[in-house]
Order: structure tokens, then C-alpha cells, then sequence
């Protein structure tokens, strides 16, 4: 295929999926509202209902996605990078990135990299652009050490609905351990201790422990163990508005994100799985406590065996903004499935101080009626 065949084939394309979410009404470009679940023009209102199917929860092999480069999704999307804090966001081939939703940086600019492995599945957005606000006014009300003005004197910097990227993997794993197994036994032991000045002879109970070595095998299929495959976004931040239902996962369509940006991953198929690797290998730790039965268990060696690794790509919907109080910046996430809001905020020396010495005033009174009864 030549090339200028190869360009007739994109721009088609191009034109194709941007046909999908025209209104069929005024011709307008529909947005994806998240409130009904349809494509919603912003300028006659009409609406049209997307199908919500289920049929890409199909597994991908991990070791296949190893040794060949997929780049399905530059058919849709290209990358824009951010020159400040180098997050990479994906827009239709027609939009163009004024500002990154991560740091607030204008400095865009298109970048030559690969849109990468397209998503199967998609968590769309339950939650609208005003329920963010109205969720994160309530947030910041119940913020009990930030100084008194903050809920009168910030200012609210524009708020960006982006689908975030997510590994998940799947794998058998056979485990060989060794370990060291305690078990508690009693002997009676009498010593000299002094009483009232005098030698006296004391007889007890004095706890040992007898230790075996044993080696055994642990078998654990794990279904689904979800990492996540932005670096873009602070773990502390996104692991608070956790969990996302995933049961509320859908086949991805364009439809989805109109409106709305995507990350590019910038956690790749291999670190994700070595991320994966760190959960499962934990719980493979406890399934082996939860198997060997002693007083005492100490584990000497793991080796396990990974087969079958599958890995399936996801975009979970999370609102990002910031606000600004005393010139300083403090940045916020929302669930988009559920509202689940977390932040950074300021914190009033003279509340926490309060609070402390307030602290410490019950202990001393409590010490002193303790003493003194």
C-alpha cells in the first residue's frame, strides 16, 4: 500500500469515528453524558443511547504481547505530551490539547509516540462534571485542621474528567516453599527470688519452643489483580478514591470518552506485571501462613512458577483539578464511578496546637485521678 493510500485510509477512519458521535439532529459534535449514560448534544439537547456490551472480557496472552508492538489505538487517538510534567493524553485524531489535566502546564505539544494497546474494557463516567464540584465542596467543608478562611478564600481551577489506565493480569502460580514451624512447650523451672529481703524459692511454668523444618507446595490462581498504569498520578491521591466497581466494566467505544481525554500508559505491559507480580507473590505469603499450622511460622524460602499470565487493558473514569489558597496549589482527584473525593489541603498550625494540648490536658487529668483514687 502506498502512502498516500495509506493517509486516504486514516482520514477515513478519522472521519468514520468522528461520524459516530455527530448529532443526528443539528449535526453538532454529542458529548457522553455521564448522568443518562448517552451521547448528549451541548447545543439542541437531543440524545442518543450507546448499546453497553460486555463481549471484549476475553483475555490477552501476556508473553504474545511481549514480542509484538500493538498500536491499534493510533487508528483513533494521538498523543499529546505535556513538556512540564511529561504526562502523555490521548485525544481524537480532530481535537487539539490546550492545557495538561495533570499539572495545568500549556506547554503541549503532539508527540510521535504510539497511542499503544488499545483498551477492551472502560469504566464511563457516572458522575458529572457539577456532582464533582458539588462533592468536592463537601470535601473541603470537612476539613477540620485546615485553617478557618479556606472554605471562603479558595479558588477553584478547572476541573478535567480523564480515563485513567489500568493493567489486569491473570495467572496460575504453583509455589515450593520451605519453613520453619514452632510449636510451644512447657517445662517447670524453679528459681531464687527475693522476698522482704530474704531468699525465696519460686517454681513455674517457663514457655520453649521446638522448631521443625518442612517443605511443601501452594497452589493460587489469581483472577484480575488490578495495577494501575499511570505514573502521572499520585498513588497516595488515587489509592483513597478507591475501589472502582468492576463489575460495572463495558466493551470500550469512542463514544465513551467523547468529551472527555484518555492517558496514555505510562506504566508499560511489562512493569505492570512486575507490579502485579509484588501483589500476588504477597498473597501467595499469606495463603502459605494460612496452610501451615504451628505455634510459630517463619517462612525460609518461596520459588513460584507463573504460567498461563493474561492481562486485559482498562480506562477507570477519575475527575482531576486542583485549588489555590495563599498562592499555594493543592491538587484533588473524584471518582468519576462513585464520588469517592481526596486532596491535598493546608493545615492551620494553631488548630493542630489546639488540639495537642488539649490531648495532652485529658491525659494529665486522667493520670491524676488515677493517682490520687
Amino acid at each position: 500500500m502506498s502512502s498516500s493510500e495509506n493517509n486516504q485510509q486514516q482520514e477515513a477512519i478519522t472521519i468514520e469515528q468522528t461520524e459516530v458521535n455527530k448529532c443526528p439532529s443539528c449535526g453538532g459534535n454529542a458529548l457522553f453524558e455521564p448522568t443518562t449514560g448517552t451521547l448528549k448534544c451541548p447545543f439542541c439537547g437531543s440524545e442518543k443511547d450507546i448499546e453497553h456490551t460486555q463481549h471484549n472480557t476475553i483475555e490477552h496472552d501476556f508473553l504474545q504481547a511481549l514480542e509484538q508492538e500493538d498500536h491499534s489505538w493510533d487508528d483513533e487517538k494521538r498523543v499529546f505530551r505535556c513538556e512540564n510534567c511529561g504526562a502523555e493524553t490521548l485525544l481524537d485524531k480532530n481535537k487539539v490539547a490546550d492545557f495538561c489535566s495533570f499539572c495545568g502546564s500549556s506547554h503541549i505539544s503532539t508527540s510521535e509516540h504510539h497511542a499503544g494497546i488499545k483498551p477492551a474494557l472502560v469504566i464511563p463516567f457516572q458522575i458529572s462534571k457539577d456532582e464533582a464540584i458539588i462533592k468536592f465542596k463537601g470535601w473541603i467543608k470537612k476539613r477540620y485542621f485546615a485553617p478557618s478562611q479556606l472554605k471562603k478564600s479558595y479558588t477553584l481551577d478547572t476541573l478535567s474528567g480523564a480515563y485513567i489506565p489500568y493493567w489486569t493480569f491473570d495467572s496460575q502460580t504453583t509455589s515450593a516453599y520451605t519453613v520453619r514451624i514452632g510449636t510451644y512447650y512447657y517445662v517447670t523451672e524453679t528459681r531464687t527470688v527475693i522476698e522482704d529481703g530474704k531468699p525465696v524459692q519460686v517454681t513455674e511454668q517457663v514457655r520453649h519452643t521446638s522448631w521443625r523444618t518442612e517443605s511443601g507446595r501452594y497452589y493460587e490462581f489469581f483472577d484480575d489483580v488490578l495495577v494501575k498504569a499511570s505514573s502521572n498520578v499520585a498513588d497516595g491521591l488515587i489509592t483513597h478514591i478507591e475501589p472502582f466497581s468492576l463489575s460495572k466494566l463495558v466493551d470500550y467505544k469512542t463514544e465513551y470518552l467523547s468529551g472527555f481525554l484518555a492517558e496514555r500508559y505510562s506504566i508499560p505491559l511489562k512493569e505492570g506485571w512486575h507490579d502485579a507480580k509484588g501483589i500476588i507473590d504477597s498473597r501467595i505469603t499469606n495463603g502459605i501462613y494460612g496452610q501451615v499450622h504451628g505455634d510459630e511460622v517463619r517462612i525460609v524460602n518461596v520459588s513460584t512458577d507463573y504460567t498461563a499470565i493474561t492481562y486485559k487493558h482498562l480506562l477507570l473514569p477519575i475527575w482531576i483539578s486542583s485549588f489555590q489558597f495563599n498562592n499555594k496549589i493543592y491538587r484533588f482527584l473524584v471518582n468519576g464511578q462513585t464520588g469517592k473525593v481526596s486532596g491535598k489541603s493546608p493545615v492551620s498550625a494553631v488548630k493542630v496546637t489546639f488540639v495537642v494540648i488539649l490531648i495532652i490536658a485529658i491525659i494529665s487529668i486522667i493520670w491524676f485521678f488515677v493517682e490520687t483514687s
